[in-house]
């Protein structure tokens, strides 16, 4: 049995660790929240209050006792998936999160998978057929990696084909004006009006959806192909490259096997990637007028609901940090010898 666990511990100790860090990213939160000025109680009450109503104010939103005191309530609250109660909005954190969270995640996976296909058949372009035009033009365009942001490129691509060309529906949202909205079944807009077979919606919310998603392609492939691109030479000039080709392999094998040696690399990326997305979808939704977590979460810091922002940030790093464990574990997958005490691993 332990020689069993010595082996699986390559994703049985990754997986441990998750609450870990879910842990020590609530409490740093926490404390660092606290250190904000101002005081929600009084934003609640207002000027005029007695102090009745101060403490009465302050126990109901959890914020008696000392600093330790409230950690230890909150921290026991999270283990019943209890975020608490929203001080501007007073309804359950974890209904508002959950309640507009769906429709970041669908646009920023959306991104992400677009951004990959995309990565992927430029840089095969740029590799496989380097005379090509466009080709070229693929390795000047990825020498320009995160050379702008993402809301830099949505205002320019609103402007120009909203404002000026009119090809752009209205940024007011992701279904045109007077559509009814579709029945909520799973959260994530797009997918629920496929399922009901709202096909009017689908159109129309992919026509919304068409712009975005440019501009998260266009700000994050440039970095994709360009580490994929030096990913691919790297493989083809391997040792194991040649060694396929006169042992008489197959083409497609052949490719298949430079792919999966480069791909660790882009993996990794792409999963961090993720986070960078969540936080551009959150601009992006903004810009666009999409209905997501970013406005939840700018409403709670101008309204100092600190149950409200730690949801948000506890919620999103949870997302993130699970994200970044599975990336690890597709790599070691891809990769045996990146899995610790595997041999020639670091």
């Amino acid at each position: 049995m332990p020689e069993f666990l010595a082996r699986q511990r390559w994703w049985f100790t990754r997986l441990l660790m998750l609450p870990v860090h879910l842990l020590v990213f609530t409490i740093i939160t926490f404390l660092l929240l606290r250190m904000v000025p101002g005081d929600p109680v009084i934003g609640v009450l207002g000027a005029n209050y007695t102090d009745e109503a101060y403490l009465a104010m302050q126990k109901s939103l959890g914020l008696d006792g000392t600093v330790w005191q409230q950690l230890g309530n909150y921290v026991a609250n999270l283990a019943q998936l209890n975020l608490g109660q929203s001080i501007s909005t007073g309804e359950p954190v974890i209904v508002s999160l959950m309640d507009r969270l769906p429709g970041t995640l669908e646009l920023a996976v959306q991104g992400l998978l677009l951004t990959i296909i995309v990565s992927v058949l430029l840089s095969h372009l740029a590799v496989f057929h380097p005379r090509n035009i466009l080709a070229k033009a693929v390795l000047v365009y990825s020498r320009a990696a995160g050379a702008l942001p993402e809301f830099v490129l949505a205002i320019v691509a609103l402007f120009v084909f909203y404002a000026v060309l009119h090809w752009a529906p209205a940024p007011l949202g992701r279904l045109d004006t007077g559509l009814p909205q579709q029945t909520r079944i799973t959260g994530f807009p797009f997918l629920d009006t496929i399922i009901q077979g709202y096909w009017v919606g689908t159109f129309s919310m992919a026509q919304h959806l068409v712009l975005p998603l440019i501009v998260m392609v266009i700000a994050q492939s440039a970095v994709v192909i360009k580490l994929l691109v030096s990913g691919l030479q790297g493989a083809i000039s391997d040792p194991a490259t040649s060694f396929r080709i006169t042992t008489g392999s197959g083409r497609t094998a052949t490719t298949l096997s430079i792919y999966r040696r480069a791909a660790p690399a882009v993996v990794t990326l792409v999963g961090q990637m993720f986070g960078y997305l969540v936080g551009g979808t959150i601009v992006i939704e903004s810009l666009f007028g999409f209905a997501g977590v970013g406005s939840l979460a700018v409403k709670a810091v101008i309204t100092t609901d600190y149950p409200a922002i730690q949801g948000f940030l506890l919620v999103i790093a949870a997302i993130t940090l699970i994200v970044y464990m599975l990336v690890d574990l597709t790599v070691m997958i891809i990769d045996p010898r990146r899995r610790p005490g595997a041999v020639g691993s670091n």
